[in-house]
């Protein structure tokens, strides 16, 4: 998803509320309850981006959707972007949030592709060796992708380690096409 640089901005402001009162995780809590609930309902997503709908209606479907879920911090955060008339931007903040939060907790995400779904103990296996080569705590997401053949293959931001029976079987074959070109 797309973030933009004023949802980013909210997001580190609420992040710095949070660490100002103690409530980090509290605020991660209920930020994750707004994420899940906008994720399972495109409707509500689509409801807030309306422009039709006027926004003291977005205002009272929030408090009455969430109402008492929510703490303090983050009532008072979202009925503040509701009256700001951001809430069309509350996906965004949210994820924001989460990006903020992981920052600030030192996690970082890894994606992993397998050929075949891992078991629980080579994915803790994978997630350790993981953490002990960043120095960070790791979240994982596993994709299975059954042309890799065997081995892994693991991106963190921007960076892909390859290790994967398809990769080197690529290497290989552009070993044995240049060299049968010469």
């Amino acid at each position: 998803m797309l973030v933009s640089k004023a949802a980013r901005r909210y997001a580190t402001a609420l992040l710095g509320l949070a660490r100002e009162q103690d409530s980090v995780e509290r605020t991660l809590e209920d930020v994750l309850l707004i994420k899940n609930t906008l994720e399972d309902s495109r409707d509500l997503v689509l409801f807030l981006k309306s422009p039709i709908i006027k926004p003291d209606k977005k205002v009272a479907a929030l408090d009455e959707i969430f109402g008492d879920q929510l703490s303090e911090l983050v009532h008072k955060f979202v009925s503040l972007i509701a009256k700001k008339n951001r809430q069309n931007m509350l996906d965004e903040i949210v994820a924001a949030f989460v990006e903020k939060y992981n920052e600030f907790a030192g996690i970082i995400s890894a994606e992993i592709f397998v050929a075949k779904k891992l078991d629980s103990k080579e994915l803790e296996n994978v997630k350790s060796s993981l953490e002990e080569f960043t120095n960070k705590k790791v979240n994982i997401s596993t994709t299975v992708q059954e042309d890799l053949k065997g081995g892994i293959a693991v991106k963190i931001n921007d960076t892909v380690m390859d290790a994967t029976v398809k990769h080197k079987l690529e290497q290989l074959e552009d070993v044995f096409l240049s060299t049968a070109s010469e």
